[in-house]
């Protein structure tokens, strides 16, 4: 019943509840409860005090859309009853409400409000006692404190309101610089692997023209990485330019992002480029989430990137082990030659472990860690580099 209230739109819901309380003030027994200011002699004028008490229910139906109207409206319908001496109505609680709705939903002018309604509060506690009302001074403070009291109680969730809308605001911020830094990282991932394999597969064409057969090969694997490269690339536009929901739910839009299932096609791709690679899965294969997927494939690229570019030519071994709730993966590659090792102080000598633009093993780790997995990296006792990761797949979306 609270979630279909809440659902319905904010006018309606004011117009509903202006009518109830309109109703519940001519049913018994509600309809003689309400509040009473003055202890005036009491009048008999049913219908004056029909048309008062709607004045002072109806009007409700502005309480969220138009607060100071509204306002105005019941406490003079309000201040023309209590001062006729007409009987108490349960209509009464419309001022109540309206001072509430004052304090919660006015958007400018509040502070305005302030004098006004007290100056009013003023005249008509003026206009009770000069018609002989019984009440004293104390009596009329103590009054406008509970009134004043409804009016601040309507403030502070005002305020409440306020904080929370800040505190989304700032978390949607927070999310979409999330977003942003994570896909920097999947562009730096698809460009910085492609481009690589397609620079190293150009570079060694000219080695292969006395061989028609290699150069076709050469030039397929080139246009087969390009065809890749503009694949993922076009994923990621789709999700830039994507709402929230669309870019969650990928089978919907129809694009899917690159993952641990197109492993085997990653690793022939480097085998291609003339590096060689061997992947190798241990346990029965089982359906990893999205997010450990995605994490696996992004590892197992951006390691054979850097093999390529630091270790050219050296075997590199890709290991996927699955088990029930979780999946290792290890890239290990040997490192170069002695002799054709860099010079250190060569401007292009790689350093263990470096990779361009800072965004691979830092992005790599962050991927993990968000997993809630493990990551190392680091140089190997025969000059090699590896990189190795846990990753939860229990729980996972």
């Amino acid at each position: 019943m609270t979630a279909w209230w809440g659902g319905r739109p904010r006018d309606a819901r004011d117009r509903e509840l202006a009518l109830v309380i309109a109703v519940l003030s001519f049913v018994e027994p509600l309809a003689g409860v309400g509040a009473r200011f003055g202890d005036l002699s009491p009048r008999h004028a049913p219908a004056l005090a029909i048309l008062l008490t709607l004045g002072q229910t109806l009007p409700l139906a502005l309480r969220t859309s138009r607060p100071a109207l509204c306002l105005l409206l019941v406490s003079l319908c309000f201040g023309v009853h209590q001062s006729l001496g007409l009987p108490q109505t349960f209509g009464s609680t419309g001022l109540y409400l309206a001072l509430y709705s004052v304090g919660a939903h006015a958007e400018r002018g509040r502070r305005l409000l302030v004098a006004p309604t007290v100056v009013g509060y003023g005249v008509f506690c003026v206009v009770l006692h000069a018609l002989g009302s019984p009440q004293q001074l104390p009596d009329y403070v103590v009054i406008g404190l509970v009134l004043a009291t409804v009016w601040a109680a309507g403030s502070v969730v005002r305020g409440r309101r306020a904080t929370e809308a800040e505190r989304r605001r700032l978390a949607a911020l927070a999310a979409t610089a999330a977003e942003r830094s994570r896909l920097a990282q999947e562009l730096h991932d698809v460009v910085t692997h492609h481009v690589t394999a397609m620079v190293v597969q150009s570079d060694a064409a000219p080695f292969l023209v006395t061989s028609p057969e290699r150069v076709t090969e050469a030039l397929a694997a080139i246009s087969g990485t390009g065809r890749r490269a503009l694949a993922e690339l076009r994923y990621l536009l789709g999700v830039l330019e994507a709402t929230g929901e669309s870019a969650s739910d990928e089978s919907a839009s129809g694009r899917r992002a690159p993952a641990g299932g197109d492993l085997r096609d990653l690793v022939n791709q480097t085998c291609m480029s003339g590096q060689p690679a061997e992947l190798v899965e241990k346990g029965e294969r089982v359906p990893l989430p999205a997010g450990a997927d995605l994490s696996v494939y992004r590892l197992v690229q951006e390691s054979l990137t850097n093999a390529v570019k630091y270790a050219p030519g050296r075997p590199t071994r890709i290991t996927v082990g699955y088990s029930g709730d979780h999946v290792e993966v290890e890239v290990a590659n040997e490192g170069p030659d002695r002799g054709d090792a860099p010079c250190d102080d060569s401007p292009a000598a790689p350093r263990p472990g470096h990779v361009s633009g800072g965004r691979g093993l830092g992005g790599l780790r962050a991927r993990v860690d968000m997993l809630g997995g493990e990551f190392a990296a680091g140089p190997r006792a025969d000059g090699g580099f590896s990189v190795r990761a846990r990753i939860p797949i229990r729980g996972g979306t």
